[in-house]
């Protein structure tokens, strides 16, 4: 019997490249907790580029924990890891706390640990969330997956920095324009390999074709060395504080919800569907390679959307594909100056990419949503209400301005907060009471006569 296909090992050519596609879709993402940290914290651009190149490290280790697996540990999927957006928030509220700018690192280093090994001891209770996870349900969470990406694929589009003189400037969603059509193009007019790695092909045209421009930057190649390994706790002891520990949880419940959603996004476009075992497991390499995370400096750990809209677009399927990325990305830890060759890419030109994966997720949300059986009112409402409270965050940014900080961390995330109105939906509407609303619509005389006269002219007319 043949492999399944994200069990397929591909030729190593061809492994290396999409593999090489994967981190260049997820590398801003990646550096961009650990640059904002950093900066709070006031760090040389020494410590900054180790913190950073410490996190690629992690987020390697965190993949292959995800893709390859041990024991029951590890979703087997083609899924990439990498440091949570949604702990940046606690983080920084974290330094600003502390009088000594010297502990905030310990401080949350501390408070992940303990994060990360009670998510690991909560992953098989969290994973029985499985069955109210019909397809309106997570054709909906898919669809938000999607669409809350799209603004971060925008923003880069319109350059490295708001407070840039040439932010949005015309050169800048230019270039972003330029690749979008170049990975069109290429996707369109060519086949086999080199249609599969157009989003990686689209990037490198991109970046030369910024080159005259002077957006492409090689200061980064210039400045980094060529090895630097992660010592462990660099940058001292972890210290558990429990206000900084109970913000940690917080985030991880987030990031827990949010993981959960993508491997059902991620178990539908490849066509293995999560089972509430392969939650369970996923949840598990999340939350460990969480804790183990800031033995060697980095942060919490999660899987990457963003990398969904790649295998969707691409079909490429390997779970061995991304464990190839992982292994990228801990050379990248490794070696300063090969994370930097990834840090040369515009944003701009990753911004004109990014339209095109974060799309792609938005449309398996759609295509999921196709089988949910909108012709009923009650799944109609359900999709309508979450979607519309999962765009808040993105249409209104402050909208939930006056909440506590800590209950900003959940609402803030439209992804959780559209996946938890849709799972209280469809408990509403589909299975409390379920029983009593087939009775009523079985025993009301008037419809089913109606039925019946409809069904008996049918049968009459010639």
């Amino acid at each position: 019997m043949a492999d399944h296909p994200v069990d397929e090992k591909l030729p190593p050519l061809k492994m290396a490249t999409t593999g090489l596609q994967h981190v260049a879709a997820m590398y801003a993402g990646v550096v961009a907790p650990p640059l904002i940290v950093g900066a709070a914290i006031g760090l040389s651009a020494t410590e900054l580029t180790f913190l950073t190149g410490a996190c690629l490290f992690t987020a390697g280790l965190a993949t292959f924990l995800q893709t390859l697996g041990i024991w029951k540990i590890g979703a087997r999927l083609p899924f990439v890891n990498g440091v949570t957006f949604a702990g940046v928030a606690p983080m920084t509220a974290v330094v600003a706390s502390t009088d000594d700018k010297s502990d905030a690192l310990p401080i949350i280093f501390g408070a992940v640990i303990v994060a990360g090994l009670l998510g690991f001891l909560a992953a098989p209770f969290f994973s029985k969330a499985i069955r109210f996870f019909p397809p309106v349900v997570t054709g909906t969470v898919i669809t938000l997956i999607g669409i809350s990406l799209l603004p971060v694929a925008f923003g880069w589009a319109q350059g490295p920095a708001p407070a840039a003189d040439d932010y949005g400037s015309a050169t800048n969603l230019g270039l972003a324009a330029l690749t979008l059509v170049i990975v069109l193009v290429l996707r369109r007019f060519t086949r086999g390999f080199v249609k599969q790695i157009a989003v990686l092909l689209g990037l490198v045209a991109g970046t030369l074709i910024a080159i005259p421009f002077g957006v492409t930057d090689f200061g980064p190649v210039a400045d980094a060395d060529i090895v630097g390994f992660p010592t462990p706790f660099h940058f001292g002891a972890p210290q558990f504080q429990i206000a900084a520990i109970l913000s940690m949880c917080v985030v991880m419940v987030v990031s827990m919800t949010e993981s959960t959603a993508d491997m059902l996004a991620l178990g539908e476009i490849v066509e293995r569907p999560a089972d509430e075992k392969t939650i369970a497991a996923g949840l598990r390499a999340d939350t460990l390679g969480s804790a183990l995370s800031p033995f060697f400096n980095g942060f919490m750990c999660s899987a990457f959307a963003q990398n969904i809209g790649l295998v969707a677009m691409t079909k490429i399927r390997s779970r061995y594909v991304v464990a190839v990325g992982g292994g990228f990305l801990v050379l990248m830890g490794l070696c300063p100056m090969a994370a930097s060759l990834i840090a040369v890419v515009p944003r701009p030109v990753l911004g004109g990419a990014g339209v095109v994966l974060f799309g792609s997720v938005a449309a398996s949300g759609i295509q999921t949503l196709v089988r949910a059986s909108l012709d009923k009112d009650n799944n109609v409402l359900i999709v309508a209400v979450s979607l519309a409270v999962g765009i808040i965050p993105i249409a209104a940014p402050e909208f939930y301005h006056s909440f506590p900080e800590n209950a900003r961390i959940i609402l803030d995330s439209g992804i959780s907060t559209g996946c938890v109105a849709a799972v209280l939906l469809n408990l509403v509407f589909n299975h409390i009471g379920g029983r009593e609303r087939e009775a009523e619509d079985v025993t009301h005389p008037m419809e089913a006569g109606d039925e019946i006269t409809e069904a008996s002219r049918a049968a009459a007319m010639p």
